[in-house]
């Protein structure tokens, strides 16, 4: 669909008989009010920065040029014709602190455009979406530059040396559909070939940092084709190439990942595992008989088998999650017992798995207890997946695991604002 014929179905879906023509034209003039003040703003700004360059340097600084003309798209409206300052040599080779070279479009326009995408907003809404600010379509080439600019972004995040080892790691895996090329061609439907692509199951790998006041964030991240030991080993191995201190975590926070404790003996060798207590109780009904269930609650009323089932479950697993609400392990220790007391006789096989390598489920202790409902699930990184769940379901598969990083990065970054407004309305 070419912009022309976006551009009137976009007016055709936006068009509100309800607004009086009083109303459009107020808004549209105030729009054109704020878009003039911000280039004239943006325009002396500009002007400001190269005089300022020219005073630090007066021995080499050329003179003044006159002006070249850039479009910028900004959160008020598009300036078709910024005025942008030149001088008689070195425009190319010289750094703008305000606009970088290439610049097209306002930061704070595109983080708000990055926010809707991550949002679930695919480009054609995004497209839509900006319409009533910019007062034009966006191309797919504009709107390429942004995710372009993300990729940017990720991989700088991505690179940043680690300068502070965190004390406990949440680590766990998300599941992706990512295409490869095949190798072969075919022709589509336009009569256009092109190579053959399929979709393959990878795992986004993550590790979060948690800091002994409670705050979190993503570390790293990055795709593998399994959760087995060489792909843990290959994360913790670019994790200490960035700078982590393999010697200072003492904890990482885990599901049942066969392959990471092989891992974590080579690559930390002072960490304990701490496994997920939420998966473990969950667990359970797994491998529950039923056997024996109440025909009545505690009320006396008559119980459908689907409800004594459920009645079942959920008291064995309230039983369970009691166990890690106590305060120290001793205390814990205690619960454990009376749990296989009461439930052994009833529910053998389910009460034998929750026992297997249990202890695994209780190294949340040797830390403060005011961290204890952070570090002893990896729910913090459940979160963040569910988020990414989100994005990458409606996606389908992501065209190369370059783009699927970026999403992934793009859900972390709103992630990481969401739990800085938390933790500054608590304070």
């Amino acid at each position: 669909m070419k912009l022309a014929e976006r551009e009137a179905q976009i007016i055709r879906i936006q068009a509100d008989p309800s607004e009086s023509d009083f109303v459009r034209e107020l808004h549209e003039s105030l729009r054109r009010e704020v878009l003039r003040m911000s280039q004239s703003l943006i325009e002396a700004a500009l002007v400001e920065e190269l005089l300022a360059e020219r005073q630090r340097t007066p021995g080499t600084a050329a003179r003044r040029s006159g002006y070249f003309s850039r479009t910028l798209d900004t959160e008020y409206g598009r300036i078709t014709h910024l005025r942008v300052p030149k001088v008689r040599w070195g425009n190319k080779e010289r750094q703008w602190q305000i606009l970088t070279r290439y610049q097209r479009g306002w930061d704070s326009l595109l983080h708000f455009s990055l926010c809707l995408y991550v949002m679930g907003l695919s480009f054609r809404d995004l497209q839509e979406a900006l319409y009533p600010i910019l007062g034009s379509v966006l191309s797919l080439s504009a709107i390429n530059r942004i995710t372009l600019e993300a990729q940017h972004r990720m991989d700088t995040h991505r690179q940043t040396p680690i300068e502070r080892t965190p004390p406990i790691l949440i680590v766990d895996g998300v599941w992706v559909d990512i295409q490869y090329t095949q190798g072969g061609t075919k022709i589509d439907r336009a009569g256009h070939q092109r190579q053959v692509r399929q979709a393959q199951e990878r795992v986004v790998l993550a590790a979060m940092a948690v800091w002994p006041d409670g705050t979190y964030h993503i570390l790293h991240y990055e795709t593998a084709h399994q959760e087995d030991i060489a792909s843990w080993e290959r994360l913790f191995e670019h994790l200490i190439e960035r700078g982590l201190d393999p010697n200072a975590v003492k904890l990482v926070v885990s599901d049942g990942s066969l392959g990471l404790p092989t891992a974590m003996s080579r690559w930390l060798p002072n960490a304990k595992q701490q496994r997920c207590t939420t998966h473990k109780v969950r667990g359970i009904k797994r491998y529950l008989s039923y056997e024996n269930l109440a025909d009545s609650d505690e009320q006396g009323h008559p119980l459908s088998v689907s409800d004594a089932k459920q009645q079942r479950r959920f008291e064995i697993q309230s039983d369970a999650y009691a166990i890690y609400n106590c305060v120290s392990y001793d205390e814990a220790q205690i619960h454990l017992e009376q749990f296989v007391k009461t439930w052994q006789p009833i529910e053998a096989k389910a009460v034998e798995t929750f026992l297997k390598d249990i202890q695994l489920t209780f190294s949340f202790y040797d830390f403060e207890l005011g961290l204890h409902p952070r570090i002893r699930t990896s729910n913090l990184l459940e979160r963040l997946f569910e988020e990414f769940r989100r994005k990458s379901d409606e996606i389908g598969a992501f065209p190369n695991e370059y783009s699927c990083l970026t999403v992934f990065f793009l859900v972390v970054q709103r992630d990481h604002v969401k739990h800085e407004r938390s933790m500054m309305a608590k304070t």
